[in-house]
């Protein structure tokens, strides 16, 4: 057995009226949920099927038949992990709390901007503000939900708001062809023209917060050959 049934924690799941629970390696269960490739033999601290973990009252082979169409407790806990509930150590909690605490940070670096100077908050800085503001993230539920709630806290502590721009840019021939699909997943390209001497001329719209990125990209790829000016701003 390679789990240490002292360190194991239950991971369940509900059908119907009816609780399944199956004692696992909590670093391997979650990587396993994020979509590692990890053997059930590994994970699982025996194979068996409970009502309830803490009783160690295993579900009956009828009931295991009729929820999952199977009474293999290997192909019943990946379901289980996959599907259900699982608890965390409070090491992984901290771990994941920080690591969605980065991505929306991230996210709002990218989006957002100082509206003093229209320029983006590197992702530090709001993190610190969401320290100054006590915020609490779940790690569970989706960064991109949490957003809004987290931009509200931290506005009265960091000048803050959402903002599109339209950029106007100039590719010169010999790269156009190469910053052409950058440009296409950047925003939303509303317009583009091929110019006679080869040039590419797109209007890109973004969120402000990329503007940043996307011209370090582009003066990297053309070596500084390209041209951008803002045509709009908008707040959202």
């Amino acid at each position: 057995m390679s789990v240490n049934v002292d360190k194991a924690v239950t991971a369940r799941l509900s059908i119907g009226s009816k609780k399944f629970e199956i004692l696992v390696d909590p670093n391997k269960a979650l990587e396993f949920k994020k979509g590692a490739s990890i053997s059930m033999s590994d994970i699982l601290a025996y194979p068996v099927v409970y009502k309830d973990a803490k009783t160690t009252e295993e579900v009956a082979a009828a009931d295991l038949q009729g929820a999952f169409g199977t009474t293999d407790a290997y192909k019943i806990a990946e379901k289980i992990i996959k599907q259900g509930e699982m608890q965390v150590t409070t090491e992984q909690r901290r771990q994941m709390v920080e690591q969605k605490r980065t991505q929306i940070a991230a996210i709002i670096a990218r989006q957002a901007v100082n509206p003093q100077n229209n320029l983006p908050h590197p992702p530090q800085r709001i993190l610190n503000a969401m320290d100054q503001a006590g915020v609490n993230v779940d790690p569970f539920a989706d960064a991109n939900v949490q957003v809004d709630k987290i931009l509200k806290v931290i506005k009265p502590i960091l000048p803050i708001k959402f903002q599109k721009i339209v950029l106007q840019l100039k590719i010169t021939p010999q790269f156009a062809g190469k910053a052409y699909p950058v440009l296409k997943t950047a925003g939303n390209m509303q317009q583009e023209q091929w110019l006679n001497d080869g040039s590419l001329q797109v209007n890109l719209e973004i969120m402000a917060g990329v503007q940043d990125e996307l011209t370090q990209k582009l003066a990297n790829l053309t070596h500084g050959q390209y041209e951008v000016k803002v045509l709009k701003r908008e707040d959202v």
